[in-house]
């Protein structure tokens, strides 16, 4: 997918963003520190990591700005609702920053932590590819938990099959 308007693209980045959200709304309260293994990202630490991530590294980056990323600690969010607050925040953020690009804009470079130069509409691309990598870890953890989940499209795959040919 190329991408070649900005307010095309963020149109499609916030469906992109609610199928998110409605995802993360299925993790109980008290689950927002649960993980599958020690030493692996809890629910928090996925959420922290999606916002902080966002804002501090793709949106920076696309100002030709170095990151900022820090990490997705607790120091960020801690309790459920600060959790979701922050996520909205950055993401808020992270939109203004995107608005405030030109179609042109999208062909030129910008610099990731890895020194390497890319267009900006493929570091964009990149960070929705990042967002739908750790919505699908949240899918993965709530089935782990029984947790029933929304489907991504409006049909789960047995109502896709009753419906088929």
């Amino acid at each position: 997918m190329e991408i070649k308007s900005i307010s095309s693209f963020l149109e499609y980045y916030d469906k992109i963003r609610t199928r998110t959200m409605r995802v993360i709304m299925c993790i109980p309260e008290e689950r927002i520190d649960w993980t599958h293994r020690e030493g692996e990202f809890s629910f928090g630490d996925l959420i922290r990591h999606m916002g902080a991530i966002q804002r501090h590294m793709f949106a920076e980056n696309v100002q030709n700005k170095p990151s900022r990323y820090a990490g997705h600690g607790k120091y960020l969010a801690e309790s459920y609702h600060e959790v979701l607050k922050f996520f909205a925040s950055s993401y808020d953020e992270s939109i203004h920053i995107f608005r405030k690009l030109s179609d042109e804009d999208l062909e030129k470079k910008c610099l990731t932590p890895g020194g390497i130069k890319i267009t900006i509409w493929k570091w964009l691309r990149a960070m929705v590819e990042h967002e739908i990598h750790h919505r699908g870890q949240i899918y993965v953890y709530l089935n782990l938990l029984n947790i029933p989940t929304p489907p991504l499209y409006g049909l789960t795959s047995e109502e896709v099959k009753e419906r088929s040919i």
